[in-house]
């Protein structure tokens, strides 16, 4: 999920309230170049008004059009797009893209508030809906689940699926915080320095004050985990790195230079570290994107942790670089 389907919720659930006539329409399965992923949310008001995105834009106005003259579902239907040739031309769809669609009336609005305060408390639910009967219910979810369709249920997963740890509070880390928030990582910062946590001020993320290698074990670190040692105290820094980089998390990156980086290779391998685990480490962290900055680096290490992510080469790093083998290749899902 991504947060703009949160906000498809909220606006769908007002506009209930309000009296108004909603359905809620969600991609259920893409092929080809579709530019959104299954599990996206529109919500369709009576008189047309929408709010979110199921594609570019043309198969929206073909779903507002169907609802002006008069086709309003009562039960859950399926609507298919760009099946032929002239239907991707026709409806926008790029490179001949296929896009299978659930349109579903909204009945009642008490499991969207449901959704919206478990995610507000960074909980990951699902929103389980039989079709038959267009009963839905909410549901814990875990980090390993992803969106289904097996044509009698949906099982749609709302809240923080990806996790950043954050070790450092300074100005960086609150710029990098609010980046990650933003794409939908839930967002924990650990500083065990007075000096550091009291200025804290980043709303929507957790904050910590135990020590970086207690803290990692703690969270019981998983594939769908990111962590970033920002501290620039080897001591902080390589605390939280001895932890991290046994653990299956899917990125780990540290601040300081390709020199830095070297010498910080040679402290971890006086522990219990293996080569290969050394190697996981991301260093110096970021693309190479000339940043200057706090708000560019920030940039430049969010753009690295999404690329490893979704499984993108990093092709934009500097020259000397440790760049972990493989990395760019994540089998998370």
């Amino acid at each position: 999920m991504d947060s703009l389907d949160l906000q498809v919720l909220q606006q769908a659930r007002d506009w209930f309230v309000q009296g108004d006539k909603v359905w809620l329409v969600t991609v259920i399965e893409t092929w080809g170049s579709a530019p959104r992923p299954p599990g996206a949310l529109l919500a369709l008001r009576g008189d047309g008004l929408v709010v979110g995105s199921v594609s570019g834009g043309c198969v929206e106005d073909d779903l507002i059009d169907r609802v002006r003259h008069g086709e309003r579902v009562d039960t859950p239907a399926l609507i298919a797009y760009g099946i032929t040739k002239e239907e991707a031309a026709r409806f926008g769809l790029p490179c001949g893209g296929n896009l299978r669609l659930l349109q579903e009336p909204l009945k009642r609005a008490g499991w969207i508030d449901d959704v919206l305060t478990r995610t507000a408390r960074h909980e990951l639910v699902a929103r389980r809906l039989v079709l038959a009967t267009g009963e839905v219910t909410v549901e814990a979810a875990s980090r390993s689940e992803k969106f289904e369709f097996d044509g009698q249920q949906l099982r749609a997963l709302f809240g923080p699926r990806w996790r950043l740890l954050i070790v450092g509070a300074g100005q960086l880390s609150r710029v990098l915080a609010g980046m990650a928030l933003a794409l939908d990582f839930e967002v924990v910062c650990c500083d065990p320095r007075e000096e550091y946590h009291l200025t804290w001020d980043v709303p929507g993320t957790t904050f910590s004050k135990a020590m970086p290698d207690d803290l990692v074990l703690e969270l019981q670190l998983d594939p769908h985990c990111a962590v970033v040692a920002l501290t620039h105290d080897p001591k902080l820094d390589d605390m939280v790195l001895l932890e991290a980089l046994k653990s299956p998390a899917f990125y780990i990156g540290a601040l300081g230079s390709r020199g830095n980086t070297a010498k910080r290779k040679e402290r971890l391998a006086l522990f219990d570290l293996s080569p290969a685990e050394i190697g996981r480490l991301h260093g110096p962290i970021g693309l190479d994107l000339g940043s200057k900055t706090p708000a560019e680096i920030a940039v430049s290490i969010l753009a690295e942790i999404v690329a490893v992510k979704n499984g993108v080469a990093l092709t934009q790093k500097k020259e000397g670089s440790a760049v972990p083998q493989g990395s760019g290749v994540c089998t998370s899902g």
